[in-house]
């Protein structure tokens, strides 16, 4: 177990781009690498705690609460021992957002490559500034299996004309995401060692390195709570 606790804000101004499946994508990747991964459901739609009453695996945890008491169950998920939280938040609820992004140690911005996703990217930035500049990435979703060349153009474009930093992973359209959440499962349980399995462990792997690199605001806090 990691003596640091790892808080990762899924945001976005629009519904369906992707940010349920990516949050608990990235849960059940932690958990299978041993991490006690926690997914923080800020969305009234509650979508990732019905994945979690459809699914028949005890891991990972999904706790549905309101943005009011959001920093208590963060603090909460720290003295029970969690390694990996992700807060999941609906898609036009700004105070979500902003109160999800102040607790991150890396804000997440899933966006398909289509114009009205990436123009909601201007008050997005206004948005995370309003929550203190917290890193933030875009995260592609939802391209063509076979796009190469049309993801690296999208990610340039966003980087250039938006300048917002974009992650140089992306997660591609296929239907594995969607069918295996009918069954409260992922790609990585269903096809461990398909195309979206390994998306999405190259993609925990990435911003665990990401919030590394600098110290995370939660690991003396875990660490206390652990009584390290």
């Amino acid at each position: 177990m990691s003596e640091s606790m790892i808080v990762i804000a899924i945001v976005g101004q629009k519904g369906g781009t992707g940010k349920t499946t990516t949050a608990i994508g990235l849960a059940v990747a932690a958990s299978e690498v041993g991490q006690t991964a926690v997914i923080i459901d800020l969305d009234p739609q509650a979508n990732a705690a019905n994945w979690k009453d459809r699914r028949r695996v005890e891991s990972p945890a999904v706790v549905s609460v309101p943005p009011s008491r959001l920093k208590q169950t963060v603090e909460a998920a720290a003295s029970h021992g969690a390694d990996f939280v992700v807060i999941d938040t609906p898609g036009k609820s700004d105070s979500a957002a902003i109160e999800a992004a102040r607790v991150a140690d890396l804000v997440l911005v899933p966006l398909g490559p289509h114009i009205f996703h990436l123009e909601t990217l201007p008050g997005l930035r206004d948005l995370l500034r309003v929550a203190g500049d917290k890193p933030a990435l875009v995260v592609l979703n939802g391209l063509h299996p076979q796009a190469t060349k049309q993801a690296e153009e999208a990610k340039r474009m966003i980087a250039e004309i938006f300048g917002f930093p974009v992650c140089p992973l992306h997660l591609s359209r296929l239907d594995i995401y969607a069918e295996t959440q009918t069954t409260g499962s992922t790609p990585l349980e269903q096809e461990p060692k398909g195309r979206a399995a390994l998306e999405l462990r190259k993609l925990h792997r990435f911003i665990s390195e990401q919030v590394s690199k600098s110290e995370s605001p939660h690991v003396e806090n875990a660490k206390l709570a652990r009584g390290a």
